[in-house]
């Protein structure tokens, strides 16, 4: 199925209660739904299952993989086992790669080597009950991240700088199945909408009409001279599709991508944020 590309971007915005899933978009922290453990992806570097970051429901204009895919679910490393460099244990890699898994999931590998991973949700797994998370393998060696006791939720408010605390203005439940709602809202202007992110100096592809947040006053490249289109300076920063703020260089992607902060899920990306893109399965990150 080829999807037209989407005529809106979304912002993202996580609330401070939990999820309903009749009415909202999702959810960020807790646990993903409909799969069982055994299809929970486990971690190829540490041997623990991979964190639930966030599951979102995709507005119609993003269902890119069919009519019935109409979620993404998104794993990554626990920040706790992410400390600069991923070791190499090629027995548990190869043990956890040889294990069966969800025929939509997808694996990524990031600059330094650590795993996150995508699942494509059918309607009837999104309505699903939530999963249990797998027991580690047995050659599992590091130490148990902190959110397989209290929960993502939990762990991330514990650990996390004063400044991402705000993000969560309630002190969650220590609980796996703690959750915060996701609510989509259009923007009302993005003409980034329905168009790849490319670099502006570096395109790897055909171009795509794709244009930056900022433009330079004048012509002329300073810091006094950077500016924001006005069309941008509402933009939340954790987002569907249309215009990217990468914290570094804009990795080239689909229309069909979320952006999304450390706090949208507990992650270490050194202050950073992060892309996902869910229809050619590409993730990127890079630190503040």
């Amino acid at each position: 199925m080829t999807l037209a590309p989407p005529s809106r971007a979304y912002d993202l915005q996580m609330l401070d209660r939990p999820a309903d899933r009749q009415s909202d978009h999702g959810w960020v922290f807790g646990l993903p739904p409909g799969i069982t453990s055994e299809q929970w992806p486990l971690d190829p570097v540490s041997g623990y299952p991979l964190m639930h970051g966030f599951t979102l429901k995709l507005p119609d204009d993003y269902r890119v993989h069919g009519e019935d895919i109409v979620a993404v679910s998104f794993f990554a490393t626990a920040p706790d086992h992410n400390d600069g460099g991923a070791p190499d244990d090629p027995e548990v890699r190869e043990a956890v790669l040889a294990r069966p898994s969800h025929s939509r999931l997808a694996r990524m590998t990031d600059i330094l080597d650590y795993e996150y991973a995508a699942l494509l949700l059918t309607a009837r797994e999104y309505a699903g009950p939530f999963a249990t998370p797998p027991n580690p393998l047995s050659l599992a060696t590091a130490e148990r991240p902190r959110w397989l006791d209290v929960g993502g939720a939990s762990a991330f408010h514990e650990s996390a700088p004063a400044y991402a605390k705000k993000m969560l203005a309630s002190i969650p439940r220590a609980d796996l199945a703690e959750n915060r709602a996701i609510v989509l809202t259009p923007r009302s202007s993005d003409p980034n909408a329905g168009k790849g992110p490319q670099d502006a100096h570096v395109k790897r592809g055909p171009p795509t009409g794709y244009q930056p947040y900022y433009y330079y006053a004048g012509g002329v490249v300073s810091r006094d001279n950077f500016r924001l289109h006005e069309w941008s300076k509402d933009h939340a920063p954790n987002h569907l599709g249309g215009t990217m703020r990468p914290c570094q260089a804009v990795p080239e992607m689909s229309p069909f991508y979320v952006e999304f902060e450390e706090y949208f899920g507990g992650y270490n990306f050194g202050g950073g944020n992060a892309q996902l893109d869910f229809r050619d399965m590409r993730f990127d990150w890079a630190c503040g």
